[in-house]
């Protein structure tokens, strides 16, 4: 798709305002700072890495999928997350 500016995409993405954005948002690949309870019930370690799946509370929770065990979910603080990377900008 050709803009009239050039503009791509990735920079409409990068000025649009939807109001203000959480720290943390869906697809961010974080670390886990303290160990947590899975939606079922199961124990992730602290240092895992996940991907955020879930913001509410306008960030204040976060929910987490980790591989390992598989398919777990974990609601945590956002203040037990490490920003590892971000998938979009």
């Amino acid at each position: 798709m050709h803009y009239r500016f050039g503009m791509s995409v990735e920079v409409l993405y990068l000025l649009r305002k939807d109001g203000p954005s959480p720290a943390l948002r869906e697809l961010d690949d974080v670390v886990l700072l303290a160990d947590a309870k899975t939606l079922d019930g199961n124990q992730v370690a602290a240092g895992a890495e996940g991907t955020v799946v879930g913001v509410w509370d306008g960030g204040a929770t976060i929910a987490v999928e980790f591989s390992e065990p598989e398919g777990a979910i974990v609601a945590v603080p956002a203040a037990s997350l490490r920003l590892v990377g971000r998938s979009a900008p």
